[in-house]
């Protein structure tokens, strides 16, 4: 049996743009991806602070220490520019695993700048 659990996450990040016209995903900084342990086509789940929508879409790698968060496709429907998110990393582990694990947790702060880890 596997159960899921969070893995990582980045907390507090701001989107940077979005972009309607284009087949659905999240452009995340690279460098933000590689400190969350979230690999490129990864399934993730986004919470907007602002207004409470959730959604599930994969995570693209953007430009490394750039700061961008880009919504693309029917997710900037729901999600702004300049909204503040969290993006959630999942895994599916024994019980065993489960027992031990420490999800990464990244707080972003101005400029989704890494503010601190845990």
């Amino acid at each position: 049996m596997f159960v899921k659990l969070l893995k990582s996450k980045l907390h507090c990040a701001t989107v940077t743009e979005t972009k309607l016209r284009y087949p659905g995903s999240i452009a995340i900084d690279s460098a933000l991806m590689k400190a969350a342990d979230i690999l490129p086509y990864e399934v993730v789940q986004v919470a907007d602070l602002n207004n409470g929508n959730r959604l599930q879409t994969y995570a693209i790698p953007a430009d490394a220490n750039s700061g961008k968060i880009i919504i693309l496709g029917a997710a900037a429907k729901l999600v702004k520019a300049r909204d503040t998110i969290i993006i959630f990393g999942f895994g599916y582990y024994t019980p065993a695993q489960a027992r031990k694990l420490k999800p990464k947790v990244i707080i972003l702060g101005k400029n989704n700048k890494i503010k601190s880890r845990g």
